[in-house]
């Protein structure tokens, strides 16, 4: 008669397994759980700056598709970014309708301020790294930023 295995009873590969299994699960967690502090931090500061900073100049529509939202909504955020002095919108030459959004230059500094507190956090946290390790988690990073593009350019 087969027996059912008992916990504890397993063999150490299927343990192994179970255990690596439950690593990538607590790494995936760790990862949305991340995406939603940051994506919380990046509301408040005014994510959309930095994406046009890193894209720009950038025209409204692609804007609108690169951060995911209507163009309707991505024009609201514009016009409040644009009286506040983070934005500005400039006309084509030769193309009255076509239009760029770029950041002002002397703002980035500004930003780079609003994200003072995250920056020390993460110089601390950083710092109990050896290079090694810090190389591997720049790795882990990059691919993780890779497959998130891939899987955003899928719904485009």
């Amino acid at each position: 008669m087969p027996t059912t295995a008992q916990p504890g009873n397993e063999s150490p590969a299927r343990e192994a397994k179970r255990a690596r299994r439950r690593r990538i699960a607590a790494a995936k967690q760790g990862l949305r759980e991340l995406r939603i502090e940051l994506a919380v931090l990046n509301h408040r500061v005014g994510s959309k700056i930095e994406m046009i900073g890193r894209h720009g100049p950038i025209s409204p529509t692609a804007l609108a598709r690169r951060v995911g939202v209507h163009l309707a909504t991505m024009t609201g955020i514009l016009g409040r970014l644009e009286t506040g002095g983070w934005i500005v919108r400039d006309r084509v030459e030769n193309d009255r309708r076509t239009v760029l959004v770029r950041g002002v230059p002397g703002k980035q500094r500004d930003i780079v301020r609003l994200y003072a507190g995250m920056n020390s956090a993460l110089d601390e946290i950083l710092d109990s790294y050896s290079d090694d390790q810090i190389d591997l988690i720049v790795d882990f990073l990059r691919r993780c930023t890779q497959a998130g593009q891939m899987a955003t350019d899928r719904f485009a």
